[in-house]
């Protein structure tokens, strides 16, 4: 993979050193911090809160309420309640997610009897999360100087949204990492023309130099690494180029059928396995619990056990331990409700099964 390097200077100095005091401060002992949406941790402060009751206050009063002693008593009774809130909860320190803080925002506007304002800040965020949902996923964001070629030659500007959401769904959950480093210390890794699978071993590669900094960083990476096997994956089946982890709640009921059908054909899986009802068990796969993994236990699950064919991997985690689960149910009467129970327990990381068994159930070896 190529690498750029960078030199010093004085003028990078500076914000190098906010960057690192902010940081600092987010994971000191007895702090709050906030979970942004991106994935990064920051102290926690009242300003924000201020911010967003007063914007709420003016969308239903008008820009005069501005200069209104009475709105900027409110705010700030309203501001005192959200924060000693949350330091009740966590008098030691803790993490937020920013939504728990609108939550309480919206909460304490309804109990101090402001119902409008309450309602339209309520309007506001749904209007938000819906915009995050279409905005961010169907419009591309083009990197201004970086391109991208992809498998067929092609040559596009790296999709800095799609980025971001990759980044973000891999430190969704997680307290103490920093989405916004990953991506910043990827991009140093690229360059005009870069492969598109470089783009996916740069963000594991700088996801895995984090994991002695913070052991959740293993959970990162290997939320990173999905996404390379993910589209291995699906691509080989030809259910999708590429996917994020949201959208394999609906993928995995595809992958099912298609990935036993192609292990049949290369003569890898048990032709038994076509006789499950194959639409009741993708139904029944969990796609969060590819959220659970390490990254030494994905790749290693990766390099070893996943079933592949030149070369290419074309099983899924979840369809990995289906596979298994319906090779344990071949015998049982009620076949598919067995294998669901199997696949329950394996996947939920509650009991696994031997090695030999990982490598041999439902296949023809």
């Amino acid at each position: 993979m190529h690498t750029d390097t960078t030199r010093e200077n004085p003028q990078a100095q500076a914000p190098q050193a906010a960057d690192a005091s902010q940081e600092l401060s987010a994971t000191a002992p007895g702090q709050l911090r906030v979970i942004k949406r991106n994935g990064t941790v920051v102290p926690y402060t009242d300003d924000k809160i201020t911010v967003a009751i007063t914007k709420a206050f003016l969308a239903v009063e008008g820009g005069t309420a501005a200069a209104s002693s009475r709105i900027h008593e409110t705010v700030a009774r309203l501001t005192e309640q959200v924060s000693a809130t949350f330091k009740r909860r966590m008098p030691s320190g803790g993490t937020i997610h920013i939504e728990e803080i609108q939550d309480q925002v919206e909460l304490a506007l309804m109990r101090s009897g402001e119902q409008k304002v309450a309602r339209d800040y309520v309007i506001y965020r749904e209007s938000r999360s819906q915009a995050r949902k279409t905005g961010a996923a169907d419009i591309a964001q083009p990197h201004p100087s970086i391109r991208v070629t992809h498998l067929d030659g092609t040559v596009a500007p790296l999709d800095m949204g799609r980025l971001n959401t990759i980044v973000t769904e891999a430190c969704e959950g997680l307290a103490e990492v920093d989405g916004e480093l990953i991506q910043k210390e990827t991009l140093k890794n690229l360059y005009d023309g870069v492969a598109q699978s470089d783009v996916s071993t740069a963000l594991v590669m700088t996801a895995r130099t984090l994991v002695e900094r913070e052991p959740n960083y293993s959970y990162v990476t290997a939320r990173l690494l999905m996404d390379n096997i993910r589209a291995e994956g699906l691509g080989f089946l030809g259910v999708a180029t590429s996917a994020t982890h949201h959208e394999m709640s609906e993928l995995y009921a595809k992958a099912l059928p298609a990935y036993i059908a192609k292990g049949i054909e290369f003569e890898l899986l048990n032709p038994v396995l076509a006789s499950f009802d194959l639409e009741k068990l993708g139904k029944a796969i969990n796609h969060e619990r590819d959220q659970q993994f390490t990254y030494l236990g994905l790749q290693t699950l990766y390099d070893r056990y996943f079933i592949h064919k030149d070369g290419i991997r074309f099983e899924l985690p979840q369809v990995f331990f289906m596979r298994v689960a319906m090779g344990l149910a071949i015998e049982e009467k009620q076949k598919e409700e067995r294998a669901i129970e199997f696949y329950n327990l394996l996947s939920s990381f509650d009991y696994m099964a031997s090695t030999p068994t990982l490598f041999n159930a439902g296949t023809l070896r």
